[in-house]
């Protein structure tokens, strides 16, 4: 557990980037880290979008809200990686939803989502999660089928700049036993 803990603590939001590609098959051993993701009753419900065509990403980086500090990233980072839930999939069973708070497809996103962080920085990448964005516009660039949603945009390479870790709150503070 001491290695997992390592790269969990060491892990950094990254906004600056070498200009150095990333290889495929480092890509792929990324990649797997979100085939290997948990989610509700196995249904897998996301969908991996690859871009690194620099005219794509300059599309993408044109959708993020005014001042996001990830907006250098989307093109300076070699590979950017978009991330898609499958609607109505996750949460549900024969169609019916079945969980309070309905569709689970951001939940399991969130789940591939730190998985392919903490992969990315245990190879040595840099990553930068980006939910700032105006998602339809970017959902239509990717061609974004119906009953998908884009979540998140994520900004792949190697760090050029790592930044120091913030502070943290203690377990004591956020850790409630029976109740509470």
């Amino acid at each position: 557990m001491a290695e997992l803990m390592d790269v969990i603590r060491s892990r950094r939001s990254i906004r600056n980037f070498e200009d150095k590609d990333v290889p495929d098959a480092l890509l792929q051993k990324v990649l797997d880290a979100v085939k290997w993701s948990q989610s509700w009753a196995n249904t897998q419900c996301w969908e991996v979008i690859v871009v690194r065509h620099p005219e794509t990403k300059a599309k993408l980086q044109e959708t993020l809200a005014k001042g996001n500090p990830a907006t250098k990233s989307i093109t300076a980072a070699p590979v950017v990686v978009a991330l898609c839930g499958k609607l109505q999939s996750a949460g549900y069973y024969k169609g019916e939803k079945t969980t309070k708070f309905g569709d689970w497809f951001m939940f399991d996103l969130g789940i591939a989502t730190q998985n392919f962080c903490l992969a990315a920085a245990d190879a040595g990448l840099g990553t930068v999660v980006v939910g700032l964005f105006d998602h339809d516009k970017a959902k239509e660039i990717l061609g974004v089928p119906e009953g998908y949603e884009l979540v998140v945009l994520l900004p792949l390479g190697y760090p050029s700049k790592v930044p120091s870790p913030p502070k943290r709150r203690e377990i004591e503070e956020f850790t409630h036993y029976e109740k509470f």
